[in-house]
């Protein structure tokens, strides 16, 4: 399977944006998805993860009450949505799949190519 995140852009503080994460040669509903992000001079840090079936969410604090996670297997697409953004919301955001539903970036096997969030004070 192959992902492909989009729906990055320039958004002021407090604005919102959703990113998707579509895949294509093969099929997402085995795979637990997670999102990630990296700003510069940072490492890769979770940001929120659901299962295959869209029944657990889990969420990074730093996220929590802002941002859902949210699946639609019938079209092999996950997104992100993210209200009330922050300038530290800053990053280069990741899709990933894996089989574990968990929150390290290692138990995730297939990443997309990333897209950048800036969000501006």
């Amino acid at each position: 399977v192959q992902l492909q995140a989009s729906g990055g852009g320039l958004v002021q503080a407090g604005g919102s944006l959703r990113l998707s994460c579509a895949a294509s040669g093969g099929t997402l509903i085995r795979y637990a998805m997670g999102w990630f992000r990296q700003a510069p001079g940072k490492e890769r840090e979770f940001v929120a993860a659901i299962s295959g079936s869209g029944g657990s969410t889990f969420y990074a604090d730093s996220v929590k009450g802002r941002f859902t996670i949210s699946r639609d297997n019938a079209k092999n697409t996950v997104y992100l949505q993210m209200n009330t953004l922050k300038p530290e919301d800053t990053a280069v955001y990741y899709c990933a799949a894996g089989i574990l539903l968990l929150t390290t970036a290692r138990s995730y096997d297939v990443w997309g190519q990333g897209t950048q969030v800036t969000v501006s004070s």
